[in-house]
């Protein structure tokens, strides 16, 4: 391709093929094509008859010069499409000197892949009918009908036919990221015009004062740009509300201290040549969405964005926040003030086509986290270990034990034969010592001890880890003889395996499941009774390490005892397991914030929202992190894309809810036109298009440019529009870009179901704080949730909720500031009476605090309601203690009982055996007693009231065994054992030392 001058260089369009034509005249009307391309004709092409099947060929070329120094520059080729008009010659009637013509249809090409680093693409261009044209759909749908009767006969709205590019270069995208930071929202104006257009070569010449006398209904939107400072966002639309232009209102906000169409000598006129005016075609007729329009009630407004557009000079000269001399602010503005009567709001769209900040990419963050917390697979099982070297030693007892029985049935068989049951002790000694002699002499008793000398080897080094000498040989005696009492236990059990007694049945033993030792875990919690809890959380480990939601318990109850090292060893061995597990990735963040490791944190918390994007409790953490880091541009990226998933679950909820009762409004958002199935060419079945070749030199096109292409993942935010009243402060700004209805209390509705409450009674999550407080109580991240508070409380959709202050005084009771705790209760039971949460909690602050009656008295009216609360489990032993206590026995049998019903638990048997033995059934009481004991037997006060039991019923055996356990576990009520003692003089059995 030849050069047109030594600067410049060509870029030639080609149209090559129309399809699917119509004309107004005839089956085969004859068009031609104009090229236009910034406010200039390019040429026209000939003029070529369409063919039956409604296609033609065209072949037209046209060009135009690209010169960076001047004339057509990189901003043009970015800013303007080249605008195709097809029109039709009418054949010639009687008499008619001049040929006729109708405009068809107008196609827009984009040459923004020329500034991509293309030389030449294709595009099959839709060509656009203009009102009345043949080319329209002669069929509309129902549905379509609807759509173009709201759009263009109902709703009073324009279209602006304008899309505008420039080009960035370094410096300007420099200088655009700092007028951001700067200044968050950018003022987009709007003003009336009249529709009479100056005369040609006139139009520049309007001075201040002409422009001045045109500003009628000037308003204003504020257009928040700060979401494309977010990681990775490349575009923000949204609907923006239009407000009166008050200079002191607009500058407080935007920091611009002029107007564009007043103080600028922006030429209204010339500005309603941009996007093609001067073109056949001014206005499609097909719009892109029916909420590109506005209502109002004036049809001829033009609107212009001010810093939106980009340009580099703009942009430098609003980058200082230096106030300006301005004239004195408008006092009002009536006739702005009727766009916020009307409700008026714009569509705006920006997008840029590389993101101004770099997100880091999901491969990225996982291999980051891969670094830090390598995986683990799973553990194979060993062949050796301790329990092997213990199994070995009991197989080689039975294995000598089976060969020193058939030796003495050798010796002595006709004899025990003859005997039988009729042999003394004598006879039995005297076996015995020939059955010695005869196994030293024949040297099998050698062979004995040879068979089990590897296996006592193989127990000392894998079960005692003795591998080195002894440094003494008093620690030698020490070591055997705790062996020596070690190998005997275990030669007993080898031969109970093997030879069982018949007399007495096998004890069937009672498996606890994980979900039972999390209960008996959880229980000794809340009776702070920390190291029982803890061996639960172990023996849940041991039966199964590779148990990820074992580890995150455990963790969980390590942050409870504020062990944040243990708690973080736990929730990284979770996420060694599963990498991708979100859970454990947020836990690995907050440990990772508490313990000032902030790094990592960012880490985790990045990778949950890109391996769960709609998880609201991810994006809120991660908005937590930005707060304590001071980023308040990406603190209000994360809170807003929390929100927004929030949102879309609880419609997502709501459209669910609507289709189970058969009520569902199908609601398509700007009543989107029905869509029919594609052509060969991409292009909808029906309508017309145009194929065009668009050509640029091979070398490089834009030299002075770097390629704007990005491979990061796009984020589309959604923005709205920004009250001019609102303070500026970022949490607050961001709630109340989408306002949604308050309601008065966010505890109220109990029958509501959306989610699951950690506090018994379904509430609809009101806000993304509330349900990062849940997630965060749940693992007793206390020390985290302070902080959430907070933003709960300044929250305009939030506030001092029943819930709110339920997790404040829940904070408190863990503290023991049972003052602060029963004021917040206060508070609770004052926004909604009838939550039994509110009641049960009161119950627990009373219990704790020692005033049992009011105690009592809250946990029976928590009971008493048809929802229950969160913590019942906890609600029915409280009770059943306080009712024994009172020697309400028949109360505290029917309390535990529904507790064993629901959860049962060695506390809930033991609390039923209790109120039996008082009530004197004392069977009923023992199967309880046998329950709680069989589930632990650990524990003092059960052996206590079995040996109670036992005296009860006569049996000294049972009743003396009973009494040893109690004083070994240390039994700790003085008055119980005292009974004991008392029962045990009555009967005259039951204590040993006697």
């Amino acid at each position: 391709m030849e050069q047109m001058s030594s600067t410049g260089r060509p870029v030639q369009i080609t149209v090559t093929d129309g399809y699917d034509l119509k004309g107004f005249k005839g089956e085969t009307p004859v068009t031609f094509i104009r090229a236009e391309f910034n406010q200039m004709v390019l040429g026209d092409s000939a003029k070529v008859m369409v063919s039956a099947e409604g296609t033609a060929k065209y072949n037209f070329t046209s060009s135009f010069e690209f010169n960076p120094e001047g004339g057509i520059t990189l901003d043009d080729i970015a800013h303007k499409p080249v605008f195709l008009t097809m029109t039709e010659v009418l054949p010639k009637e009687k008499k008619q000197k001049d040929e006729k013509t109708l405009i068809l249809g107008q196609a827009v090409v984009d040459l923004l892949p020329l500034l991509e680093g293309e030389s030449s693409f294709e595009t099959m261009a839709p060509l656009h009918p203009v009102p009345g044209s043949p080319l329209e759909p002669l069929r509309l749908s129902v549905k379509d009908r609807e759509f173009r009767n709201q759009a263009e006969c109902i709703k009073k709205r324009i279209i602006w036919d304008l899309e505008s590019r420039c080009y960035l270069d370094p410096p300007a995208v420099v200088s655009f990221q700092k007028r951001i930071a700067d200044c968050r929202f950018w003022p987009v104006e709007i003003t009336r015009v009249p529709l009479t257009i100056a005369p040609k070569g006139k139009a520049a010449k309007f001075d201040k004062a002409d422009d001045e006398s045109q500003l009628s209904f000037h308003g204003v939107a504020y257009v928040n740009m700060v979401p494309l400072l977010y990681p990775g966002v490349k575009r923000i639309r949204g609907a923006f509300h239009v407000y009166p232009y008050l200079d002191s209102t607009v500058y407080e906000k935007t920091k611009c201290s002029f107007s564009l169409f007043r103080d600028t000598g922006h030429n209204l006129v010339q500005n309603n040549k941009i996007g093609g005016i001067n073109s056949p075609l001014s206005k499609p007729a097909v719009s892109k969405n029916v909420k590109e329009d506005k209502t109002v009630k004036e049809k001829d407004i033009e609107g212009k964005p001010r810093p939106g557009d980009m340009q580099p000079p703009s942009i430098k000269s609003q980058s200082s926040d230096t106030p300006l001399e301005v004239e004195p602010p408008l006092s009002h503005n009536p006739e702005g003030q009727q766009y916020v009567e009307a409700g008026t709001y714009i569509v705006l769209e920006i997008q840029l086509d590389k993101a101004l900040v770099p997100k880091r990419m999901p491969e990225e963050l996982a291999r980051r986290v891969k670094e830090m917390i390598p995986p683990r697979p799973p553990l194979t099982r060993r062949t050796g270990g301790a329990q092997k070297a213990v199994s070995d030693y009991h197989m080689q007892v039975k294995n000598i034990s089976r060969a020193i029985l058939d030796e003495y049935h050798r010796m002595f068989g006709k004899q025990v034969a003859k005997l039988g049951s009729d042999m003394d002790s004598e006879t039995l000694e005297e076996q015995k010592c020939q059955l010695n002699y005869e196994l030293n002499c024949s040297g099998k008793y050698f062979a004995f001890k040879e068979q089990l000398k590897h296996a006592v080897v193989r127990i000392v080094r894998e079960k005692y880890l003795k591998t080195t000498s002894f440094e003494s040989q008093e620690e030698l005696q020490t070591f055997i003889s705790e062996l020596y009492v070690f190998l005997v236990d275990q030669m007993h059990v080898a031969l109970n395996q093997t030879m069982p007694d018949d007399i007495q049945g096998t004890v069937p033993t009672i498996y606890t499941s994980s979900e039972q030792l999390r209960l008996f875990a959880f229980e000794a919690e809340v009776n702070e009774n920390f190291e029982m809890a803890a061996v639960y959380y172990e023996e849940r480990l041991v039966r199964e390490p590779q148990n990820l939601e074992h580890w995150l318990d455990y963790g969980a109850f390590c942050l409870l005892t504020e062990d944040n090292i243990k708690a973080q060893e736990c929730f990284q061995k979770a996420l060694s397991l599963n990498q991708n597990h979100i859970q454990s990735l947020l836990l690995c963040g907050v440990l990772a914030v508490l313990m000032e490791n902030y790094e990592q944190a960012e880490i985790f918390f990045e990778d949950a929202t890109c391996l769960e994007p709609t998880n609201v409790v991810a994006w809120t953490l991660l908005g937590l992190y930005y707060e304590i880091q001071n980023n308040d541009i990406r603190m209000e990226m994360a809170f807003h894309e929390a929100f927004k998933q929030l949102q879309a679950r609880m419609l997502q909820a709501q459209i669910m809810k609507q289709r189970s009762i058969g009520t569902v409004e199908y609601i398509e958002e700007g009543g989107k036109v029905e869509e029919s199935s594609l052509g060969p060419w991409g292009i909808t079945n029906g309508s017309s298009a145009t194929a065009i070749k668009v050509e640029a030199p091979a070398d490089d096109f834009l030299e002075e440019s770097s390629k704007l292409q990005s491979d990061s993942r796009e984020h589309i935010i959604s923005t709205q529009s920004q009250d001019p009243t609102i303070s500026q402060k970022p949490s607050n700004i961001l709630l109340k870009e989408m306002p949604v209805k308050k309601e008065t209390s966010k505890c109220q509705d109990s029958s509501t179901v959306l989610y699951p409450s950690p506090y018994g009674v379904s509430q609809t999550p009101a806000t993304i704080f509330m349900e990062t407080i849940r997630f965060l109580m749940k693992v007793n991240a206390v020390q985290y949730v302070q902080r959430v508070l907070a933003h709960e409380l300044l929250c305009p959709q939030g506030g001092p909720s029943c819930e709110y202050y339920l997790v404040l005084a829940q904070t408190h009771l863990l503290k023991k500031d049972f003052a602060k705790a029963e004021e917040c209760l206060q508070q609770a039971a004052q926004m909604d009476y009838l939550n039994p949460n509110v009641w049960g909690v009161k119950g627990h602050l009373y219990f704790l605090s020692g005033n049992h009656a009011e105690a009592k008295a809250c946990y029976e009216r928590t009971i008493s309601f048809v929802v229950d609360a969160s913590e019942m489990h906890f609600i029915f032993l409280r009770l059943g203690q306080i009712y024994l206590e009172e020697k309400e026995y028949e109360k505290a049998k029917k309390t535990y009982l529904q507790a064993c019903k629901r959860s049962p638990s060695c506390l809930t048997w033991l609390g039923l055996g209790i109120a039996c033995y008082r009530l004197e059934e004392f069977t009923e009481a023992e199967d309880a007693l046998s329950e709680a004991n069989a589930l632990n037997n650990y524990n003092a006060e059960v052996w206590a009231y079995l040996a109670l039991v036992s005296l009860k019923a006569g049996r000294q055996l049972e009743a003396e065994q009973a009494y040893k356990y109690t004083m070994k576990l240390k039994l700790k009520d003085e008055t119980l054992l005292a009974e004991i003692h008392m029962v045990q003089e009555t009967v005259g059995f039951g204590n040993p030392s006697f």
